[in-house]
């Protein structure tokens, strides 16, 4: 079984073997505007390196404590006394594991969804642009095969991210998936509407997350400067070694090393120095300062990176924006991959974090924060796919905070659950307005629209309504989905969310009262929604000629239904059926094991189950009970400034633009102006070399080049001309003259000899 470590590498190179497929390939495989062979295509390659991930699964329960694959050594530069030595090795444990099996299988089925979806939209972008038939075959084509071949390249750079085995390797994987979020956040930047917003909104995700960035490029700095080495377990066990050892004998150290356990056996084996074991808790270790400022120092950088990433304070901005690009994109971006980086990135540190619990409470509050911000900023938006967005920032928020608290099998758990039940949110988005788009074309088609109706916006859940009549399985796995993220028992989300909360109680309660708050909001606004869209009657004609999406689009949802139902199976808190936490001990050493009745608190579970339900029945006392109508007012308007505080997001784009981005925009145009145009241009460039160059080329013109250069030149021309003008004078042409020149001549000659020869 062993021997099925060895595939790993294709768990990646397949992803991009679809790249190329589709980049080389892509058009030629659609003959016709129906074809879906590009998209055939990106889905067997992501269903294939699912069934690697599976393999994977299989040959780490027989080796549970996982193995480094080596593939190529990728960097080693001497630098002094220390060697930059970065191979590229993929780490198969039992924590890269989970995250290969949530990328590819949640990708996976987001990837055979957009077949059926990117079919439709860019139909509705060929009806858009009035194209003929020839330019609406080649419009398709092209599109349909880059869409694909970007989704390819995201999961294959967000599984190089879970996949490395050091640091460096990590950052490529996350910056690639920050390019491709780039690519298909603005992936309608010609949209011939919304073509600048789409953009802006992709520039805005890009430029964003670079501040992150510089966060984790720094922590990797200092990771490099402080251990010598960027490989997982050699940083962790240099830093374990280095709390009460001398560096020293620590960056000797390659061995890996636990803070219980102690070097392995290969290390050993292999003659490497290694430490003996640290069986002493490390908070009653003599820790020194200077060493302990630095691993807080790298681990608040780390973090920075992860608010960009994962899109926590102050960096969930960009979030929201990236609604965007077409819904799977939205999906694969908000459940599967890129978000959930940091909070991988944050667990597979947890050794750094476990040396700095000032950063793991600072991280921990940072999370609740963002928990509680986007639950609130979500009750009082509009559009069906951003209130899934703020959704979205609120979970990684419980997410963050219980890796900061430690609870890093909570973390993951819901990670995991939260890919099922959000894929199925946003991707039962995407069919609801799949559907109202099909309605409003079929109005426009026989002539018909509202009078005097607001311009249609297939996303605004106000002009939706009634729709549990007309798209019935989709209403239906939606309700799953939203009562999964409420958190109401027996579904996937209750037992993934009610751990994070018992650890909070426990851990911090700040967190605790933040996060249960959040849980509140949660279920409220997903009621909301739900009575919103699928209930009442439509309060729009587009929304009652709204059809059931095709299979291709509706068979994903039913299967992450059932994800999102039973997949709270992986991490019972009861008995011995915690099989994560078992699972997750292997690689993190954090993990904790429940023992028997520990992992449940019905006191916790309880207060988080009724606050949903009563938020569900508010929900529906305010929207359920007397459903919206066509034109109303949101009935919670009635708040005034603070519904209008929560629909504009707390103001935190004013905020920003006022502090960041208008003085910067300032900042430029001065720099632009001033100082390049008017400065360096005219100035420079107009005053003092042009005209240097003027007055300069005016007197080698002139004087030099006129007077000296040509006169002289012109002076000997004419002494020439002179000369030669006498000269010609003797030319008469009579034979007489030069038989006259020539006696003359010898009479010379003879005079010449006779003074020169005779005495």
């Amino acid at each position: 079984m062993n021997g099925l470590f060895s595939l790993v590498p294709l768990i990646v190179f397949i992803p991009f073997a679809g790249v190329l497929i589709n980049v080389f390939f892509g058009r030629a495989l659609m003959p016709t505007r129906d074809s879906k062979g590009p998209g055939v295509i990106a889905s067997i390659m992501a269903g294939t390196s699912f069934l690697i991930a599976v393999l994977m699964f299989l040959a780490l329960l027989g080796h549970p404590e996982g193995v480094d694959v080596p593939f190529l050594t990728w960097i080693n530069i001497p630098t002094g006394e220390r060697t930059l030595f970065v191979p590229w090795t993929f780490k198969v444990d039992t924590l890269s594991s989970v995250m290969m099996l949530v990328v590819t299988g949640v990708g996976t089925l987001i990837h055979v969804y957009a077949i059926g979806y990117m079919h439709g939209d860019i139909e509705e972008q060929i009806h858009a642009r009035h194209l003929s038939q020839e330019e609406a075959l080649d419009f398709k084509r092209r599109r349909f095969s880059r869409f694909f071949t970007y989704m390819n390249l995201f999961l294959g750079s967000m599984l190089i991210l879970v996949t490395g085995n050091n640091f460096l390797m990590m950052f490529v994987g996350w910056e690639l998936v920050g390019l491709c979020s780039y690519l298909l956040i603005g992936f309608w930047f010609d949209d011939p509407v919304k073509g600048w917003a789409n953009s802006g909104a992709g520039s805005k995700a890009f430029i964003v997350n670079r501040v992150g960035d510089f966060g984790m490029l720094t922590a990797i700095f200092l990771i490099f400067w402080t251990f010598g080495t960027l490989q997982f377990d050699e940083v962790f066990a240099r830093a374990e070694c280095m709390v009460s050892h001398p560096q020293a004998e620590c960056l000797m150290l390659t061995a890996p090393l636990s803070i219980e356990g102690e070097a392995t056996a290969e290390g050993e084996a292999e003659g490497e120095h290694a430490i003996g074991p640290l069986t002493t808790p490390v908070e009653s270790l003599p820790f020194r300062p200077a060493f302990g400022v630095v691993v807080t120092v790298i681990t608040l950088f780390l973090l920075l990176g992860a608010t960009g990433k994962s899109a926590q304070i102050p960096l969930f901005v960009w979030l929201p924006d990236a609604m965007a690009g077409p819904t799977p994109v939205s999906a694969l971006i908000h459940a599967a991959t890129m978000v959930t980086a940091g909070v991988y990135m944050i667990t597979r540190s947890h050794v750094l974090y476990a040396l700095a619990p000032a950063s793991g409470t600072v991280v921990a509050i940072i999370g609740a924060a963002t928990g509680f911000v986007a639950a609130t900023i979500a009750v009082g938006q509009f559009d069906i796919k951003r209130v899934l967005a703020y959704s979205t920032i609120s979970q990684l928020g419980f997410m963050v905070a219980a890796a900061g608290l430690g609870a890093y099998v909570a973390a993951i758990f819901h990670l995991a659950t939260h890919a099922f039940f959000k894929a199925l949110l946003f991707l039962g988005s995407g069919s609801v307005i799949h559907g109202m788009e099909h309605g409003h074309h079929a109005l426009a088609h026989h002539g018909h629209h509202d009078e005097g109706a607001e311009p249609f916006d297939p996303q605004d859940m106000r002009q939706m309504g009634g729709l549990w009549g007309r798209m019935p399985l989709t209403a239906l796995v939606y309700i799953v989905g939203a009562l999964t993220l409420a958190g109401i028992p027996p579904l996937a989300g209750f037992w993934s969310k009610d751990e994070i909360l018992l650890d909070a109680s426990r851990e911090n309660p700040l967190a605790y009262v933040l996060l249960t708050v959040a849980a509140f909001f949660t279920a409220f606004y997903m009621g909301r929604q739900v009575w919103m869209v699928f209930f009442g009657t439509p309060r729009t004609e587009a929304a009652a000629h709204a059809h059931e999406s095709p299979p291709l689009i509706t068979t994903p949802l039913v299967i992450l239904a059932i994800l999102s139902a039973i997949g709270g199976a992986m991490n019972l808190p009861f008995g011995r059926l915690h099989f994560l936490a078992e699972w997750l001990h292997h690689s993190v050493a954090g993990a904790h094991v429940p023992a028997p009745g520990e992992g449940f608190s019905l006191q916790v579970a309880g207060i988080s189950t009724g606050l949903a339900l009563i938020a569900i029945l508010l929900s529906y006392l305010v929207y359920g009970a007397r459903p919206l109508q066509a034109g109303q007012r949101d009935p919670l308007a009635v708040t005034g400034p603070i519904f209008t505080f929560l629909n504009r997001k707390w103001y935190w784009d004013e905020l920003y633009q006022a502090i960041f981005v208008a003085p910067y925009n300032r900042l430029a145009k001065f720099f632009a102006e001033s100082i390049d145009w008017s400065f360096w241009h005219d100035f420079v460039h107009d005053s003092i070399l042009t005209q240097a160059f003027n007055g300069w080329a005016a007197i080698l013109s002139q004087p030099v080049d006129m007077g000296v250069v040509d006169g002289a030149v012109n002076g000997i021309a004419e002494m020439i001309s002179g000369t030669s003008e006498g000269l010609r004078k003797v030319q008469t042409g009579y034979v007489r003259n030069y038989a006259l020149a020539v006696a003359l001549g010898v009479v010379l000659i003879l005079i010449f000899l006779v003074v020169r020869f005779l005495p």
